[in-house]
């Protein structure tokens, strides 16, 4: 059975002071993971601090990383590697978040890369796919989102991607307030299994935790999570308010 996964992305929010507060209050709100895995995403500034909390406070959390380069280090200035990740005991990374791909004009290609990069350096993936209101209102949503995932998941073994999370977020969704249907998102993620299945093969497809993100809060969470094919939520602009987070996370 797929435990339940839950990570916050504070996206570029919080100085590191902030971030050691936060966490000090969230770690007072929230001692125990009650059967869901958590995990928090703050800037590459506040990794070291969040890293330091959670261990000092005993907080069951994860930490984890919203974007990183592929490569190990080089002449990549202004970005993060994976081996600098993963000595500051970061253990998550979000992959292809839509902003990534919109702003920065991150590629299937560049994602697929980054996804490798992870796993090679002992990181779990959490790996974003969507489609934009245009595209879903020509009725491709779902062409769209499983393309995405094939191209994403090019050339990886099978034994990394038990260790994969996908985060289904529909790109129109994120930070507009507007949420897909819980039948909606479902469908969505039921597809990107059988996407898994067929590629890999049932089993694997029945490990892969998929999450769905886009404008989650705790009055639609509990709908959300009842859903068959939902394991979990990318939460955004939620997971930097402490008392909605913590409702998420008490769902």
């Amino acid at each position: 059975m797929r435990k339940p996964f839950i990570a916050g992305n504070w996206k570029m929010n919080m100085t590191h002071l902030e971030a050691i507060k936060f966490t000090q209050d969230f770690g007072y709100e929230f001692r125990n993971s009650k059967g869901c895995e958590v995990c928090l995403c703050p800037p590459f500034i506040a990794l070291r601090s969040v890293k330091n909390i959670i261990d000092s406070d005993r907080i069951e959390v994860k930490l984890g990383a919203q974007n990183m380069h592929w490569e190990e280090n080089g002449a990549y200035t202004g970005e993060v590697s994976p081996l600098m990740l993963s000595a500051l005991g970061v253990e998550y990374v979000i992959i292809g978040h839509s902003e990534r791909r919109e702003y920065f004009f991150e590629s299937n290609e560049v994602v697929n890369k980054k996804v490798k990069s992870a796993f090679k350096h002992n990181l779990k993936p959490i790996m974003c796919v969507g489609e934009s209101l245009a595209i879903r209102e020509s009725g491709r949503a779902e062409e769209f989102v499983l393309c995405q995932v094939d191209e994403c998941l090019s050339g990886i073994e099978k034994k990394d991607i038990e260790l994969l999370t996908i985060a289904y977020e529909p790109v129109w969704a994120i930070g507009t307030g507007k949420t897909a249907t819980s039948g909606d998102a479902n469908d969505m993620c039921s597809a990107i299994r059988r996407k898994i299945a067929k590629i890999y093969n049932p089993e694997t497809a029945d490990m892969v935790r998929i999450q769905y993100g886009g404008s989650v809060k705790p009055s639609n969470i509990s709908e959300l999570m009842s859903m068959s094919d939902i394991d979990g939520a990318l939460v955004g602009g939620a997971s930097i308010k402490l008392e909605d987070f913590t409702a998420i996370l008490n769902f």
